[in-house]
């Protein structure tokens, strides 16, 4: 399955699951900003998407991601719930369509999703997508 394939089925999901006009989804929409996502659309958009694809989605795969840098313990990246500076470059590194200057130390971990584009769910959908096939 290519790029545009993908993005059409998040697309797809995400117009959807918000009653959102299909032109006002781009892949750089934020979730929460643009588009008007609440928590639990978001859950709503990976049942969507697990289903579409027949994949699974780990919930908190985001913040196991930055965690999982070689040679980097929990607190090298969080603390107390919030992003230290090298958290915030891993997730900026992780997150890398998210507008970089919305990601900065001190920024909390639960508000991660708040960050997703439609991009990101592309990405997330790529990942899940390779791991199935190895």
């Amino acid at each position: 399955m290519d790029d545009k394939e993908i993005y059409e089925k998040v697309k797809e999901a995400v117009v959807e699951a918000l009653g959102v006009d299909p032109d006002e989804v781009k892949p750089e929409s934020v979730l929460f900003d643009d588009l008007g996502a609440e928590s639990l659309d978001l859950l709503d958009i990976v049942f969507r998407l697990e289903k579409a694809f027949d994949i699974k989605i780990p919930r908190g795969g985001i913040q196991q991601d930055i965690l999982a840098a070689e040679g980097v313990s929990e607190q090298d990246v969080i603390v107390d719930g919030a992003l230290t500076e090298l958290g915030a470059q891993k997730l900026r590194e992780r997150l890398s369509e998210v507008n970089p200057e919305k990601i900065k130390a001190g920024f909390r971990i639960d508000d991660i999703p708040t960050l997703f584009t439609v991009q990101t769910f592309v990405n997330i959908v790529k990942q899940q997508l390779a791991k199935k096939e190895t």
